[in-house]
């Protein structure tokens, strides 16, 4: 395997993830931002089309191929997970910090990946990697939600090797490329694999599952990187197919609708962003130039400020050991750093002018119109209204402002929580009041101005009657405690028979041939040390020893099954 000098972006973090380990405690959690550090240099130090390759077998691998949709994603990626090492800083588990670097890293595998073989590679990576930030926090509920999550992502990408390997089988090529909706079976198994990845219901209920229940810098890295990733593949390979139009759509509403059933506010966070990476799936499905600048965008944006987001809800279940809406309430007073910038996060998600969801959500809605998918834009204004709902207005007023059951008293929290949610507030501002920041480095030349005078009374109007609907119906929406399952209740629901028949069913098989196997075999070593011992017995006994006889019986029963299995693979092979 011959590998160019220059090494891709992803190793940097991979070469982290593996050296943190090794340092002493009081510069390890420094040192974990200095590798993104230097991925991200790496980024911005090679010029466009620019392609690191490596010889493998008979195939050439690209493993870094730096285009402006690359670049985008790999920034933003980088970014925060550096925001991310500085909100964590106080965290000295270095099980949890090599995991994030990985898990980062893998994601900017998957960035740059030019060929299938990589892709997979990283695809995988970040599976693992993830998992281990759910299983970090040690509880029986993140246990057994890890368990569910690594199972799920580990199918997800069976049915990605399958359809690469049938890919190749057909093209002979192991390069990324746009596919058609031909209705091969190779890209659909793709899709599948990929739709997995980007929570499109009913392939979703993992990120709901098992978010909530990662450790509490484990879930910021955790919306960063799956979901995201996910889209910069739908983008390279299935952008136009109207399909996802359609799931795009049912993904921003269905993400605000399950949002009025939870009671966790990380649960809520969850949904969210089932809802807005709906928006991007949405734009990837109308497939214009506009409307790939809008998913883009917006996916840089919503990585910002929902990981603002998680590391409010985190502040706040780091402080009080609570993370339920029915728990929580009176605290604003107690925590109003925390509260006004989860609220400039709640701001930007919810599309606020002077945020940087306002110039990215809407570039991706004006696609829709501009592209006359007129019931598609209808619709993705609606979700809006949802989103500010819950995640604007219902989570921090029953969280902070409303009255609590009983006097809550939270901890004060490492200001490392605080600086890494000011980094991710500020940049949520920067790019709102300036977008072209953004715009100039997206994959095309942007022709869009997000503040038009329609475009702002619109957006004022939303927010404005949202608000009042809220305030009028608050104690409506107050949350319950309760626990509502989504389509995970099919492999929850039959969790106990699947254990009973495949689990405890083979392992009661295996331990009665076990004690057959060792009741005969201790008879035969019986009358082995004293063959006599047969004569030496009264007629009856030695025409019948029940043990003996149950031990002979169970051994010819197992040995004529046996005959029958190997006569019947053989009347098949034949």
């Amino acid at each position: 395997m011959q590998i160019s000098m220059f090494i891709a972006p992803a190793y940097y973090m991979i070469l982290g993830a593996l050296v943190l380990p090794l340092l002493p405690k009081q510069i390890r959690a420094g040192s974990f931002m200095l590798f993104p550090l230097i991925a991200l240099i790496t980024i911005w130090s090679f010029p466009e089309g620019y392609l690191i390759k490596a010889d493998f077998l008979n195939y050439q691998l690209i493993i870094g191929e730096f285009s402006r949709l690359n670049r985008i994603f790999g920034t933003i990626f980088s970014i925060i997970a550096i925001i991310g090492g500085v909100y964590s800083y106080h965290l000295k588990e270095k099980g949890q910090q090599s995991a994030a670097l990985l898990y980062a890293g893998g994601a900017l595998g998957v960035t740059f990946a030019g060929d299938y073989f990589t892709l997979f590679i990283f695809w995988e990576l970040m599976a693992v990697a993830s998992t281990y930030l759910v299983w970090a926090r040690r509880t029986n509920e993140s246990i057994n939600a890890g368990m569910r999550y690594l199972i799920v992502h580990l199918f997800g990408g069976s049915l990605l090797l399958a359809g690469i390997i049938l890919n190749i089988s057909n093209t002979g090529s192991i390069i990324i490329t746009s596919l058609t909706p031909d209705g091969s079976l190779s890209s659909w198994l793709i899709l599948l694999g990929v739709a997995l990845n980007t929570a499109i219901p009913p392939l979703h209920a993992w990120l709901a599952d098992a978010y909530p229940k990662a450790t509490v810098t484990g879930a910021v890295f955790l919306s960063a990187f799956t979901t995201k990733s996910a889209v910069l593949i739908l983008i390279k390979i299935f952008a136009g197919w109207e399909v996802l139009i359609f799931f795009g759509v049912m993904m921003a509403l269905y993400g605000v609708v399950y949002a009025v059933l939870a009671n966790d506010i990380r649960e809520i966070l969850a949904y969210h962003i089932i809802s807005q990476v709906g928006y991007m799936v949405a734009g990837v499905g109308i497939g214009t130039e506009m409307a790939i600048n809008g998913t883009t965008a917006h996916a840089f944006s919503h990585i910002l400020y929902k990981a603002l987001l998680f590391m409010g809800a985190g502040v706040v279940l780091h402080t009080t050991g609570r993370s339920k809406l029915t728990e929580l309430g009176g605290i604003a007073k107690k925590q109003p750093i925390t509260l006004w910038l989860y609220m400039i996060g709640a701001f930007s998600i919810s599309g606020f002018p002077l945020f940087n969801g306002f110039i990215s959500k809407s570039m991706v809605v004006s696609a829709a119109g501009e592209a006359h998918f007129d019931t598609a834009m209808l619709l993705l204004l609606l979700a809006s209204v949802g989103t500010f709902l819950h995640t604007g207005l219902k989570l921090p007023y029953f969280t902070w402002w409303s009255k609590s059951k009983e006097e809550i008293e939270p901890t004060k929290p490492p200001v490392n929580m605080h600086i890494g949610m000011l980094l991710a507030a500020i940049l949520c501002t920067l790019f709102g009041v300036y977008p072209t920041l953004l715009y100039d480095y997206l994959p095309f030349t942007v022709n869009y101005e997000p503040y038009t005078i329609y475009h702002l009374t619109e957006s004022v109007q939303i927010l404005t009657f949202t608000f009042i609907a809220f305030w009028l119906l608050r104690k409506k929406l107050e949350g319950e405690p309760t626990v509502a399952l989504d389509t995970d209740w099919f492999y929850r629901k039959p969790a106990q028979f699947v254990q009973r028949v495949f689990v405890d069913g083979v392992e009661a098989a295996f331990n009665f041939i076990e004690t057959v196997s060792m009741d005969f075999s201790q008879k035969l070593i019986r009358v082995s040390r004293n063959p006599l011992m047969l004569f030496n017995k009264s007629e009856e006994e030695r025409d019948y020893d029940p043990d003996l006889h149950r031990a002979t019986t169970h051994l010819l029963l197992m040995l004529i099954i046996l005959s029958f299995a190997v006569f019947y693979i053989f009347s098949l092979i034949i």
